[in-house]
């Protein structure tokens, strides 16, 4: 009994991991899915049957309203036949690799040979393309064959005609077009037609694309109407092939077809149209790509990918690139990425729609409209979209619109929303900052403004506002002292910086140099004070302080110098000690704070 109990369960989990083995090689649209769901968007319903089955549905946003609501409810029923339940038919289905790409497509036709010639080599085969429902002639749908890349539009009259050159077992002619249902046509080597019109039961050869290049409006000019219907007929189709030559798009190796073959080496004279590159594109003028490119691409004026680019981009005038660069562009005016910048953007001006990983240097100015992980170098301009954790090194400005977590350094102007790093310029603005900021103006709309009002044991009326934060702050002054016969003038710049602040105590320590002016502009007469400053809160926006007072005097006049009249001509008291043929001593300060 024991026996046969392990038999049966030698069986069992051999079935069982047979039946699994199937179900995991078997296509995704045969894949059998359980769902039952109430009122939920069909976006989400379609989530739900990709995780079911353990694909991804690729599909354009037009296809159905993303806000349409479904009830759906199957038990082990194949994902195919779910599909059509729930789109009623109106939607083809082509599988590439873990991919299920959706189109609409309500309408059906058929491939009508009227004329097929053979000879030595060659087959010669025309027709039309007919609409199965109405009877009528369907203008500019694609006809092709997959293997030998040969391809034709149909004209107004649905008429298509296509040679082929060589020996073949089988020739198949496929149909498409948007809003109707790919249909394909055999032709044997006897020339026997098989009217019927059959389903290609491959999979998409090839990477699923998504084609980007559209996007750019420059590629409308490059392409011809052909290719561009020849794009929306069979977007997804990609065949991969060792080289391609071309003279401009319309005069190439692969004829109609070369938007949809990736080669490995690609030799433009003028111009060239593929769908990709996987080593190594050339060109006179320009290239252009629907997908992706690696590893090497050189034009002499202009590259232009849909797809993503990985290696070395080099153009005399503009790179771009539909989705994302890892690598180096380097152009004489612009590069573009619609996507993130993994490398190095090199050229007059440089753009990033996503995160910039790397570095971009330019003459005029750079631009990530997300977040910046790298260094932008520029002699005009730095914009970073969204949060900053790097340098930005500019000759005139830099600007950061989130957070600021890197270094800024620039030779007039840097803007951070919320610096939390290091500003280093001659003007320096942030809406909120817990960071440095180091420059002569220094502005912090949500941050430090005072005014403070103060005498000294030499200047006796002296005004200074203080800008910045607690961190670091700016101070500008303007002083006088109004005794008789002891006149003198001041004006200065400094910095200052808090130690300790509590709710009703403070403490900070600042650091101003001064001009004196004696009144005359003969020799220079310059002071340096280093103070510390305990201050009172006595309300909110009013506080007292008092401080001692490092004073540091440098002057520049004789000894036998003689101030204007009524200006004081001896600035260090009695008590005053020389350090370095110059005056030092101990004053103190006292004023308020107001805001």
């Amino acid at each position: 009994m024991k026996t046969k109990l392990l038999v049966a369960l030698f069986f069992i989990s051999f079935f069982c991991a047979a039946q699994t083995s199937v179900n995991y090689n078997q296509s995704n649209l045969a894949k059998l899915v359980t769902l039952d769901v109430k009122s939920l968007k069909i976006s989400t319903v379609l989530q739900k049957i990709g995780n079911a089955g353990g694909f991804y549905f690729a599909y354009n946003g037009a296809l159905f309203g993303q806000d349409s609501i479904v009830n759906l409810s199957v038990r082990n029923k194949p994902v195919r036949d779910v599909l059509d339940q729930l789109f009623d038919g109106k939607v083809a289905y082509k599988e590439n690799n873990e991919y299920i790409i959706l189109r609409y497509a309500v309408n059906h036709f058929a491939i009508e040979a009227e004329s097929i010639v053979t000879a030595e080599n060659l087959y010669a085969i025309s027709g039309r393309v007919v609409d199965t429902q109405t009877g009528k002639k369907v203008r500019n749908a694609s006809v092709y064959e997959k293997r030998l890349l040969e391809s034709a539009i149909t004209d107004d009259e649905g008429y298509f005609s296509l040679k082929f050159k060589g020996n073949h077992n089988a020739i198949v002619l496929t149909a498409s077009k948007e809003t109707y249902r790919d249909t394909s046509i055999i032709f044997l080597s006897s020339i026997d037609v098989k009217p019927q019109g059959y389903d290609d039961p491959d999979k998409e050869k090839g990477t699923f694309v998504s084609n980007m290049l559209e996007s750019f409006g420059i590629s409308r000019w490059l392409t011809s109407s052909k290719q561009r219907i020849q794009n929306m007929n069979i977007p997804n189709f990609l065949a991969n092939m060792p080289v391609q030559a071309s003279i401009t798009p319309g005069l190439s190796s692969h004829g109609s077809m070369s938007g949809s073959v990736v080669n490995k080496f690609s030799l433009n004279l003028m111009g060239g149209y593929t769908a990709g590159v996987d080593g190594a594109e050339i060109a006179g003028i320009f290239n252009m790509n629907k997908a992706d490119v690696r590893y090497v691409q050189v034009a002499g004026v202009l590259n232009i990918n849909g797809g993503n680019t990985e290696g070395a981009q080099i153009a005399g005038v503009v790179n771009m690139v539909g989705q994302n660069a890892n690598g180096v562009q380097v152009s004489g005016v612009y590069n573009h990425v619609r996507g993130k910048t993994n490398g190095i953007q090199i050229s007059t001006a440089n753009y990033s729609r996503g995160l910039v990983e790397g570095m971009q240097i330019s003459a005029l100015g750079n631009l990530a409209k997300n977040d910046l992980r790298g260094l932008q170098i520029t002699g005009l301009l730095n914009i970073v979209g969204k949060e900053t954790k790097g340098f930005q090194l500019s000759a005139f400005g830099n600007t950061a619109l989130g957070n600021m977590k890197g270094v800024q350094i620039s030779g007039i102007i840097n803007y951070a929303k919320r610096n939390k790093g290091f500003q280093l310029g001659l003007i320096n603005i942030a809406d909120t900052s817990s960071g440095v900021s180091l420059g002569l103006i220094n502005v912090v709309r949500h941050g430090y403004h005072k005014i403070s009002l103060s005498s000294n044991d030499l200047i006796n009326a002296n005004a200074s506002f203080k800008s910045g934060n607690a961190n670091l702050y700016t101070i500008f002054l303007l002083g006088k002292n109004f005794v008789e016969n002891e006149k003198i003038e001041t004006f200065g710049f400094g910095f200052g910086h808090d130690f300790f602040a509590g709710k009703r105590l403070s403490v900070s320590t600042e650091l101003t140099v001064q001009h004196l002016h004696l009144g005359r502009w003969d020799y220079p007469n310059i002071l340096h004070k280093l103070q510390v400053n305990l201050q009172v809160r006595i309300f909110k926006g009013f506080a007292i302080y008092g401080a001692p007072v490092l004073n540091y005097y440098i002057s520049g006049a004789p000894l036998n110098y003689i101030a204007a009249n009524g200006y004081k001509s001896q600035i260090a008291p009695a008590n005053s000690r020389t350090v370095n043929g110059n005056s030092g001593w101990l004053g103190w300060a006292a004023g308020i704070n107001i805001f």
